[in-house]
């Protein structure tokens, strides 16, 4: 099996010194299809498994595993055989001896892998809010500051605003300097269950919300500052968790704080 180096020779001796397959093969001492099978693949070597493990433990027991996880496609989810429950009947039932390790791979490898799958479209008028942190020279020395963190999901535009602390204050006062900085106000915006905008947390999509937050909420959603133009607007601001775009403290940070800041009172 050719290593990451040798595939590397290969394939440089082949596309861009225009060596032949046949000069390859015999300065690098290998046969011409493992010369093919270097260049037609780049990756790292990987083992190719030909023929199905021997299972001398499992191998008289597969088709009765397989027809127990047969039957239970029929059932309800809760009333399906577990690894575990499998072990057990075969043992009980079975006279099987071998260990309950092996019964779980194998339930493992058969049972069907259900694909989860996250929206990544987001609508316009949504924005991210988020907490993170920073080092910075505050007045010569160095301190670690707070930032509220707003993203506009359509135009990715960022809005940083720093203060000592997370508390309601600053929540509060970030919003309220990224509308500014906007020129309006999001249609939605997305939280991760911040605690200074979320209570508590109910069963599925439903929040406590704090109280001064929906005060605030109702206040500049629909007075003082304007909507976004209408290709920007969407529902109301809600706290909910997301998976769009990814935590926008660790987005901002990584693309715009990317050393130490200085900050001049």
């Amino acid at each position: 099996m050719l290593t990451v180096d040798q595939r590397e020779l290969i394939r440089r001796d082949y596309f861009i010194e225009g060596k032949s397959i046949r000069r390859i093969a015999r300065d690098r001492h290998h046969d011409r299809r493992t010369i093919r099978t270097a260049l037609n693949d780049a990756g790292p070597p990987r083992y190719r498994l030909h023929k199905p493990r021997a299972r001398p433990a499992l191998g008289p027991f597969l088709a009765v595993i397989d027809r127990w996880l047969a039957e239970d496609l029929a059932r309800p989810a809760k009333q399906r055989h577990t690894a575990h429950r499998i072990y057990e009947r075969l043992v009980a039932e079975m006279g099987f001896r071998g260990g309950e390790s092996t019964v779980r791979q194998y339930v493992r490898e058969r049972r069907p892998r259900r694909e989860v799958m996250i929206p990544l479209d987001y609508d316009p008028g949504e924005a991210q809010a988020d907490w993170g942190e920073a080092q910075v020279y505050l007045d010569g020395r160095l301190a670690k500051v707070h930032l509220f963190c707003m993203r506009l999901c359509v135009s990715h535009r960022p809005f940083l605003a720093a203060f000592p602390r997370e508390s309601q204050e600053a929540f509060l006062a970030g919003h309220v300097a990224a509308f500014e900085e906007f020129g309006g106000v999001p249609g939605r915006i997305t939280y991760d269950n911040l605690t200074l905008a979320v209570k508590k947390v109910l069963t599925g999509p439903r929040r406590e919300e704090q109280r001064d937050f929906v005060a605030f909420r109702c206040n500049w959603t629909h007075d003082h500052l304007p909507n976004l133009p209408p290709e920007l607007t969407a529902a109301a601001v809600s706290p909910c968790r997301t998976a769009r775009l990814g935590p926008p403290p660790h987005f901002l940070l990584h693309n715009y704080h990317p050393c130490q800041l200085t900050i001049h009172r």
